[in-house]
């Protein structure tokens, strides 16, 4: 590589346990706050004692990473508004970086699979993406809580 590339490189890991340490703390505070949302129908992350391989990463990982997924009670129409709705999070296919992305898996291939083999595949439409960066875990929640404030009662479904 370049020499400028390998600057880059080096510069970047001296800060790496850094950047993964806060990404997994804000990663876990998010999951642990989306999981006692009503709204929220489930969290899909290893480090909630609800995952069904918390054990075994818990003996694997130092950390549970930065990416996590929910799912909305509201369906499609839910996972779209939330995300629009959303201030700090770029709305991007992307896993992230220093700035936190969220996408919605079942909008990303609407145009490739029917509902049915979205469902098939796992892929329920109220699902939603985050890749959580580096920004402060209260900014996130605050943005989510936000978020979530705008969507219509589905806590009966």
């Amino acid at each position: 590589i370049s020499p400028f590339d390998a600057w880059l490189a080096l510069r970047g890991l001296r800060t790496l346990p850094m950047r993964v340490e806060r990404h997994n703390r804000t990663a876990l505070a998010v999951a642990q706050f989306l999981a006692g949302q009503p709204a929220v129908k489930t969290v899909n992350y290893p480090g909630l004692t609800s995952h069904p391989q918390h054990e075994l990463a818990k003996r694997q990982m130092h950390g549970y990473g930065g990416l996590l997924s929910f799912e909305l009670r509201g369906g499609y129409a839910a996972a779209e508004q939330l995300i629009a709705t959303l201030g700090i999070p770029a709305r991007s296919p992307s896993l992230g970086g220093v700035r936190s992305v969220v996408v919605q898996p079942a909008a990303m291939w609407a145009n490739e699979l029917t509902d049915e083999q979205l469902a098939e595949a796992g892929v329920p439409a109220g699902l939603v993406r985050l890749a959580v960066g580096l920004e402060h875990e209260a900014d996130l929640i605050a943005d989510l809580t936000n978020g979530l404030a705008t969507l219509p009662d589905t806590t009966t479904e």
